[in-house]
């Protein structure tokens, strides 16, 4: 180091002692403006401006052309490691070389996501890996592992993990609490967090805009509690967009965002993402807060060094010295054989009675073979939100054609063909554009693609005499969207016009899709299916509206073209001049093989901020198949879609499900339909057989609502891990031998069949005689491997006793309960091949220890009825009765509330007497106490507090000897923190 190099810059000093020199040199106005996602250029030491954020969940998204790979749900459904390790790495290294040519691109990626998939309607489900805790983990920490780099200073990129935390709803996301039992939380939500952040290869996460237990993720403790305490590194929290702005705009809980952004900071949010690229509302914000005594420098300095650490492990002050500073490798033939590779290995054979492969049929020659694909997805290959632009393509359409000759494929697509008549008599027309060129959104890069506009460059729709015959497609819940015949979808600009300008739906608000209406329900949700219903019934007497659901306006007819307004919408009748099942029919009657693909379009009902609200095929798609089915009876369900769908296999002889699958995806497909792949995809979530088996969407307990393969007791339409392959696999020789600190397994597979295949191999557990409720079965390992005909590999397993830990309640720890488990073996989570049951030591359960430590209202075993809150604001739980919970009156509100908690074994000791009972509560209301589901022995009634969080002490007289059950009933808007009682 000469001596103009300052410390900071020294490549030989530690990074803390760097940190600490650069932090030293820093204005306190310098640190506080890079608290900001995009904080600006510090000129006079030559730093350079930083940006948090770059979205990259399944290829680099947003920034135009990069290999896309399959979407993050197709990514958990290979169940292999190391190969999302490989795209992880091909990401990453995809970044790099997009940031040498263009510095918008960022380093610190917000990838992946690792909220659970508990629920198979939320809208974003397909950004996750999985149901299960275990396998999410291992598929995040491979991805992590992958987009860190294995240098042991220097990162290639710095993942975040999204969203922190017990996420899975997009129904008020912003404003909705999710009630996480303390068992929940440790057992399930924290869990794929924690595994991954202890394998070293996270950066940091992001808060969810939800809240947890009534208190926003953005100011939760458990960013301290839990987070911070598994790791040494640094770990940077990022908000989400627009999130601290929510604390007191939505949420409202602050009264101002001074206080708002204050909480956050020391709670452990060390980037704010608010305000778009304009840093000023939230400096002023932290700068008032400094003013106001809410924040000390010290708060800024701990944020700002979070912030340091990352930049330097990313090589940012030793470009000399960063391993990754030159890398150049983009849209390699390596990488777009990965992505091949990545969809082959994400599809799942659902069912197969023989049909596949389709090069194997004993009845038909293979090189004669007609083959019909047909369905809304057949020639389409879809993106999501968080995708790139598609350097390559390929439809299952496309990679059919290349597979088997374009001359043995049929195609029809199955589209409605209408023509849209107005009340003059005149038709819906697209103007010619021949002179317009085209383009794809989003192909330039964006750091906010939300705010893309539609274009205008084009001519807006007019009317004549013929019209222009549009393909509509019902997409469910009556969202259509109608397309012209040179592709482009009819799409409303800012400016109000109709123009078949986009080139897909897509966007933040979708400006593509349309709802038909009946004349005269104008203002009402009547006829949701109203495309449906007006095929099936004929046209409504009054003609109808249509919708625009992007802007809420109608269509109308205007001197200047087609437009949306508010008023004087056009009164416009469907006339059908081609059904899509009638298309289907004549192709697939007229071919040995069918092949329906169905499915959805990624930014259509089921998306982020938009969840479910079914889990069947929507009804264009179920008449398609239908109608297939009928005309010829050798047809397959291809099912390419972001989430399960709920849909009758009996009369298919043959099922599959892919994720979207990038850029690959038909060829990938056509592969494994044509058996030169095997496919070896499992399910990375229960699919269920209907509605009726789902919990509610805000139900977060799935110990007590029974949900995922861990608990559900039902019968599932395919179960968890389920997957078939065109091998048969043999398992054996299981062997576990339990250790001082792990239990040893071994067992091997053998493939008795006549193809190479992979198999995966999964592993699992059950406590037989837990204490409490436990999973019915619970995934401990997995391993996919490649085994060749008649050929054995064994396999190990090394398991930490940690594994069959669960969380105590009583003592807020995890343990081991001493006693048998099960462990179970085989190709999916219900079929088990192998059982072997061995016995763990561990710590015994003892009853709870009331009279020492009293009860914590949220350690409930049980609960109906009632809603975890938090106590105050910046930490500790409550248990209110949930709103709309009737009492016996029958009344609405939470005044007429009520709940029940029961808390199993509570040991009240031996008779000494009268003693009492105390409980810290606020609200007003009444709790009732009984013992084994008995009559009620002690009441205590709470007078009026003045607030939430103005908590006061009631007692009342209470005798019980020995251990019972107890029970405690809540009415009325009471918020009970704790009971504790006294011989």
């Amino acid at each position: 180091m000469t001596a103009q190099t300052p410390p900071f810059r020294d490549s030989q000093l530690p990074f803390a002692k760097r940190i600490d020199d650069l932090l030293s040199r820093l204005t306190l106005e310098e640190r506080v403006a890079m608290l900001h996602q995009f904080g600006p250029a510090v000129e006079r030491l030559g730093v350079a401006a930083f940006r948090t954020g770059q979205e990259a969940l399944h290829g680099v998204a947003w920034m135009g052309p990069a290999t896309m790979f399959p979407q993050a749900v197709g990514l958990g459904a290979t169940w292999n490691d190391e190969l999302v390790r490989r795209v992880g790495e091909a990401v990453s290294t995809e970044t790099r070389a997009m940031r040498s040519r263009d510095d918008r691109v960022g380093l610190n990626v917000w990838a992946p996501t690792v909220n659970l998939l508990r629920h198979p309607l939320w809208g974003r489900n397909e950004e996750g890996y999985s149901e299960d805790p275990k396998l999410t983990s291992a598929i995040a920490t491979a991805y992590t592992r992958g987009l860190r780099g294995d240098h042991p200073a220097y990162w290639r990129t710095a993942p975040i993990l999204k969203h922190w935390l017990a996420h899975n709803n997009e129904t008020d996301r912003a404003t909705a609490s999710s009630s996480v039992r303390p068992r929940v939380l440790h057992e399930y939500d924290l869990r794929a967090f924690r595994e991954t952040v202890e394998a070293g290869t996270v950066a940091g996460v992001m808060p969810a805009y939800n809240l947890v237990n009534g208190r926003p993720n953005h100011v939760s403790p458990y960013l301290r509690e839990h987070l911070r305490t598994w790791t040494d590194q640094d770990l940077l929290v990022c908000s989400d967009a627009g999130a601290p702005s929510n604390l007191v705009d939505h949420e409202h809980y602050f009264d101002t965002h001074e206080e708002a952004t204050a909480a956050s900071l020391i709670a452990g949010v060390d980037s704010f993402t608010d305000h778009g690229t304009d840093s000023s509302q939230i400096v002023e914000r932290l700068q008032g807060a400094l003013d106001q005594g809410l924040l000390t420098e010290s708060d800024i300095d701990a944020a700002v060094r979070r912030q340091l650490a990352i930049r330097f492990r990313l090589g940012e002050f030793d470009p000399r010295l960063d391993p990754y500073a030159d890398t150049k490798d983009f849209d390699t033939p390596a990488h777009r054989a990965l992505a091949r590779e990545a969809a082959e290995q994400a599809i799942v054979l659902l069912k197969n009675d023989g049909l596949l492969p389709l090069t194997d049929l004993p009845d038909l020659p293979g090189q004669d073979t007609r083959i019909a694909v047909v369905g809304l997805l057949a020639d389409e290959c879809k993106l999501d939100w968080y995708s790139g632009t598609l350097i390559h393509r390929s439809t299952p359409l496309e990679g059919l054609y290349e597979r088997f000759g374009a001359d043995r494929v049929d195609f029809a697509e199955g589209v409605d063909r209408v023509r849209v008549k107005t009340s003059a008599g005149t038709y819906l027309s697209v103007p010619s554009a021949n002179d317009a060129t085209d383009e794809v959104r989003g192909a330039e890069g964006a750091l906010d693609p939300a705010l893309l506009a539609g274009r205008t460059d084009l001519p807006p729709l007019t009317t004549d005499t013929t019209g222009t015959e549009l393909a509509l497609i019902d997409w469910g819940g009556g969202v259509l969207t109608l397309r012209a015949p040179d592709g482009r979808y009819l799409s409303v600009a800012d400016d109000g016009f109709v123009r078949a300008s986009a080139d897909q739906p897509g966007g933040w608000v979708v400006q593509e899709t349309f709802r038909l209406e009946p004349h005269g329900s104008h203002g009402s949700h009547e006829s949701q299916e109203s495309h449906e219903s007006h095929r099936s019934h004929g046209s409504h007497a009054g003609g109808h509206l249509l919708k625009h659901v992007g802007t809420g306006r109608y269509v109308s007819v205007t001197a200047d073209g087609v437009k949306v307004a508010a008023e004087n919408p056009e009164i416009l009748e469907l006339e059908i001049t081609e059904r899509g099942e009638d298309t289907v029919a004549r192709t697939a009657a007229a071919a040995d093989v069918v092949l329906v693909v169905a499915g959805n379009d990624p930014h259509i009902n089921g998306r982020e901020t938009e969840d479910r609200t079914t889990l069947a095929l929507p009804a264009h798609q179920q008449r398609l198949l239908e109608a297939a089915r009928a005309a010829n009876p050798r047809t397959a369900l291809v099912i390419t879609s972001s989430y399960p769908y709920a849909t009758d296999p009996t009369d298919l002889p043959a099922v599959l499900w892919t994720a979207h699958g990038g850029q690959a995806a038909g060829a990938a497909l056509a592969r494994v339909l044509a058996g030169d792949v095997s496919p070896a995809g499992r399910l990375p979530q229960t699919w269920y057989a209907s509605d009726a088996d789902l919990p509610d969407l805000l139900d977060y307990d799935v110990i007590g609502s029974r949900q995922t393969y861990l608990y559900f007791e039902g019968t599932p339409l395919f179960p968890f891990g389920h997957g078939l392959s065109y091998a048969s696999f043999e398992y054996g020789n299981l062997v576990a031998h339990v250790g001082e600190n792990s239990v040893h397994v071994t067992f091997t597979v053998t493939n008795t069949g006549g193809t190479p295949a992979d198999e995966v191999a999964q592993l699992y557990s059950r406590a037989v005689t837990p204490s409490v409720s436990r999973p019915r079965r619970e995934l401990l390992a997995h391993r996919r491997v490649h085994v060749l005909p008649g050929a054995s590999t064994e396999l190990t397993f090394e398991l930490p006793l940690s594994a069959f830990e669960f969380w105590d309640v009583v003592h807020g720890v995890r343990r081991v309960e001493p006693g048998p488990y099960e462990l179970l073996v085989g190709a999916s989570s219900e079929d088990v091949r192998l059982r072997a049951t061995i016995e763990l030591d561990g710590t015994p359960t003892t009853p709870r220890p009331v009279l020492e430590l009293g009860l914590n209202a949220a350690d409930f075993d049980e609960q109906r009825g009632a809603e975890i809150v938090d106590r105050t604001k910046l930490s500790g739980d409550a248990v209110t009765p949930a709103y709309g919970n009737h009492g016996n009156d029958g009344t609405d509100g939470p005044h007429g509330s009520t709940a029940e908690l029961v808390y199993r074994g509570c040991d009240f000791g031996p008779a000494t007497g009268t003693g009492t009972v105390t409980v810290e509560v606020s609200g007003e209301g009444s709790l009732e106490l009984a013992l084994d589901g008995g009559p009620v022995i002690a009441r205590l009634d709470v007078p009026a507090t003045q607030g939430p969080y103005d908590y006061t002490t009631v007692v009342t007289p209470f005798s019980a000897t020995g251990v019972h059950d107890l029970h405690i009933g809540l009415g009325g808007p009471v918020r009970l923190a704790h009971v504790g009682f006294s011989g």
